[in-house]
């Protein structure tokens, strides 16, 4: 009886076994003779399982929506970047031959695999059999078993396995798509317009590069600045930015007859709009003649443009020719103040086309300009621009007092080295320095004490380790500052009392730019300490020596050759028959 019940259900065990063994087999090597195409879809095809007659057909193992692979690692080539052409040690390449093979050293992709996070997937193995004769190329079909633990073995969501394509809002789901974000509340029967929202006057916190707004709305929502675009041409669309100082010419044409009517030649049109709740304050207006004299007016008033006749010639008085806007903001970002100064001219009936020039400058509230000693190049007499990098990778720091940057000894009346201390000089551009002192050495302070004293007299508190190479060299740029090449003579005597007893600064500047406007650049700067031997004072046995220090100004600039272009060559041809009827 026993028997009889354990036959069908050994039966049905090893049906079930045979079946888990023929999908799980591992698809044996294909050399070139199988292509790759029919090596895949043979490892699809469905093993038979053995059965016998009289038993049950053996259970499908099922272990959830296994996902179906997007693409067939088997017809994939990664490395096939070449149309109807071999690419070099691609081993998938469909248009390689056994030829290519023999020059192949290695496959660039050996395996091709799909989605690695699934604990079982596919993968295409491909090798070279450089043995036979001619190479061939081997390829298997494996189930890859990813090792880690947190694997996906069960999807059951197929909207995973791909993106979807999002949906755009237009203006029949729009209302849609505000009912269903929870982020803010719009009330669609509510008739105020975001632009008028714009247009009310409040304090805004502006960021850089941000269109500045303007309270009046028949300007327009920004604060125009004429500029040229594609031409020379004004164009009055533009809006200023936030903390981005402009300087532009442009032309515009006008009719000298409408001169009244067109509003860009009239200083109302620039001078009415208010920043927010900061209105533009007129603080100049400057009249220039047709001679070109200027005459600055007191009053300043909203002038407007006037047509007068002069003669059989008419005139335009009044016409805007230079603006220039000066803002003011805070640390926050809010503009403080608004200032406007303007340039009027006279305007005759021969010209057709006026020249306009813009600018708009921003300065933060509460602060100080920084002095420069040029712009760009040094200027003569203006003190060097120094400062020291505290460590590697950082910018520049420098004293607020720009004359206590790059200084020397100061002499003084008293000539006495240990008096005179605290007293320095700026080293100025362009000048040519020489100072120093009286060092009277007795026994009382030991040579190492005194040599350490002398050396901190001239190099001073702070020596810097780099100079600005032009007058206006911003801290952050390290690479536009030349360090301080600082060098220590010492004498080969030993035994003898070694003292500093001169300190040699040379600059070396160039001229830089234009022969027409050449700029002051220092390229290099070195400072020489020099140590002389001193014998050892005893007491009661006195001596004086000169201490100095020299500043040398050098000019490396090359000879300025002057450069012309090459004269024109003129290829003139007659035409055929220019002697026609002679020849």
């Amino acid at each position: 009886m026993g028997s009889r019940v354990l036959a069908p259900l050994l039966l049905e065990l090893l049906g079930c076994w045979a079946s888990v063994s023929a999908q799980a087999g591992a698809t044996p090597a294909v050399t070139e003779g199988l292509d790759a195409t029919e090596a895949a879809a043979a490892t699809h095809k469905p093993s038979p399982s053995p059965r016998t007659l009289g038993a049950s057909k053996a259970p499908e193992l099922s272990s959830g929506p296994r996902p179906t692979p997007v693409t067939d690692v088997a017809a994939l080539c990664v490395c096939d970047l070449s149309a109807a052409q071999c690419d070099v040690n691609c081993c998938c390449d469909p248009d390689c031959s056994s030829v290519d093979f023999s020059v192949f050293s290695a496959c660039s992709v050996p395996v091709v695999m799909g989605d690695s996070q699934f604990c079982s997937q596919k993968a295409a193995i491909y090798s070279l059999n450089l043995t036979a004769d001619p190479p061939q190329r081997v390829f298997k079909l494996i189930d890859q078993i990813n090792p880690s633990i947190f694997c996906i073995h069960i999807s059951n969501y197929k909207p995973a396995l791909s993106f979807t394509n999002p949906e755009v809002p237009n203006e029949s789901n729009f209302d849609q798509f505000i009912r269903a974000s929870d982020g803010f509340t719009v009330n669609t029967d509510s008739d105020v317009s975001f632009t008028a929202t714009l247009d009310a006057p409040h304090a805004a916190r502006y960021e850089y590069g941000v269109p500045l707004q303007i309270a009046n709305a028949s300007s327009g929502l920004f604060l125009k600045f004429p500029s040229p675009l594609t031409s020379s041409l004004c164009t009055d669309s533009s809006p200023a930015a936030f903390l981005v100082s402009q300087a532009v010419e442009c032309s515009r044409r006008i009719d000298i007859e409408h001169c009244e009517e067109i509003e860009a030649l009239s200083m109302a049109y620039y001078s009415s709009p208010a920043i927010l709740r900061v209105p533009i304050t007129i603080q100049s207006i400057t009249i220039r003649s047709l001679n070109k004299t200027l005459t600055q007016l007191e009053d300043p008033d909203i002038l407007w443009p006037a047509l007068i006749a002069a003669g059989q010639e008419r005139i335009c008085n009044n016409v805007v020719l230079e603006v220039r806007y000066g803002l003011t903001y805070t640390e926050a970002g809010e503009i403080w103040e608004a200032g406007l100064s303007l340039l009027l001219g006279a305007v005759s009936s021969t010209v057709a086309l006026l020249q306009q020039k813009f600018e708009i400058h921003f300065i933060q509230n509460n602060t100080k300009p920084v002095p420069l000693s040029g712009n760009p190049g040094y200027v003569v007499g203006l003190p060097l621009a120094a400062g020291f990098q505290p460590q590697k990778g950082s910018g520049i720091i420098q004293t607020t007092n720009r004359y206590g940057q790059f200084t020397i000894l100061q002499s003084t009346t008293e000539q006495d080295c240990l008096a005179s201390e605290g007293p320095r000089t700026p080293i100025l551009f362009g000048y040519n320095m020489q100072s120093g002192c009286r060092l009277r050495l007795t026994g009382a302070i030991p040579c190492q004490l005194l040599a350490q004293k002398v050396q901190g007299l001239l190099r001073g508190q702070g020596f810097p380790d780099y100079v600005a190479s032009f007058g206006n060299t911003r801290v952050q740029d390290v690479q536009d500052w030349v360090p301080v090449h600082f060098i220590t003579h010492l004498s080969n005597m030993k035994g003898s009392c070694q003292l500093p007893v001169a300190l040699s600064i040379e600059v070396k500047w160039t001229k830089y730019g234009s022969l027409l406007n050449p700029q002051a650049r220092i390229v290099n700067v070195t400072a020489q300490l020099i140590s002389s031997q001193v014998p050892e004072p005893h007491p009661g046995d006195d001596r004086t020596i000169v201490v100095s220090t020299a500043v040398t100004f050098v000019d490396v600039s090359a000879p300025a050759e002057a450069g012309f272009r090459a004269r024109p060559s003129i290829n003139a041809r007659l035409p055929f028959n220019f002697f026609f009827p002679f020849v």
